[in-house]
């Protein structure tokens, strides 16, 4: 099964060199078959120049140009849009997210035939390095409103670094979201549609180059839309988007 990594980036010329090469070599050592896809989403400084420099030598990075619109969840969305492996990832140009984690998502993946494997740095085993004070206060509270109103028990949806199969990805469309709310979007329709999913720990370490691209006072609204999107076509929908039947009963690994 290959693995495709969608990783947006904009602004990051520092990170993108320690970010590419440690995920290609554990990729590589552990002999998963993948590709890099990486989103330049219209950034200002040296990160085409970088990506130019990094493709003569790792084999597996291929890379893209959003001339616009551009966000956080547009340049997601432009890598889901062109990437050619039986899964996919998300995961942050900043290596805030650790590639070790990512092979035991694909391993999980490949051991269970989950449709979907979610991180969680809160659940035992995860653990976060360098966390903000004031974000991490904001995150466990946007994460409890979330698991009350969707009626779950996952308890890190606002967590990017996600795996999925290509035909959820399929069955997930069409998005709705342009910025960091696209986090909450997959996830929450993965479930809602009925995908099977697992809880793997993760570990997240604080960025050591530039500065995080969410702007908290700017997105409160917009997660709140999606959580709303999202609770409408959990009980109004009908099951019009839900997975088509495969025989399998539907369950939750963790």
């Amino acid at each position: 099964m290959k693995l495709s990594v969608v990783i947006p980036a904009y602004n990051e010329q520092d990170s993108l060199p320690e970010t590419l090469r440690t995920l290609y070599q554990t990729l590589s050592k552990y002999g998963i078959p993948h590709e890099i896809c990486v989103t330049n989403d219209n950034s200002k400084d040296r990160t085409l120049e970088v990506l130019d420099q990094l493709s003569l030598e790792i084999p597996t990075l291929v890379y893209y140009t959003n001339l616009g619109p551009n966000g956080f969840g547009y340049a997601v969305r432009y890598g889901l849009e062109r990437f050619k492996g039986d899964c996919v990832a998300v995961f942050m140009a900043d290596m805030s997210d650790d590639p070790e984690d990512l092979v035991k998502f694909y391993q999980k993946m490949v051991e269970t035939d989950v449709d979907c494997v979610f991180g969680s740095r809160w659940n035992k085993g995860g653990r976060v390095v360098d966390y903000p004070a004031l974000k991490k206060y904001i995150n466990r509270v946007a994460n409890f409103i979330v698991r009350m109103v969707m009626g779950i028990r996952y308890n890190d949806t606002t967590n990017a670094f996600k795996l999925y199969k290509r035909e959820t990805i399929e069955g997930l469309k069409p998005f709705l979201s342009p910025h960091f709310n696209l986090t909450i979007e997959l996830p929450l329709k993965a479930m809602v549609r009925g995908y099977t999913y697992a809880v793997v720990p993760n570990s997240w370490t604080n960025r050591k180059y530039g500065e995080s691209k969410l702007k908290i006072k700017e997105m409160g609204s917009r997660y709140f839309f999606i959580l709303m999107y999202c609770l409408i076509e959990k009980y109004f929908s009908r099951g019009d988007f839900r997975k088509k039947s495969t025989g399998k009963p539907v369950t939750v690994s963790r």
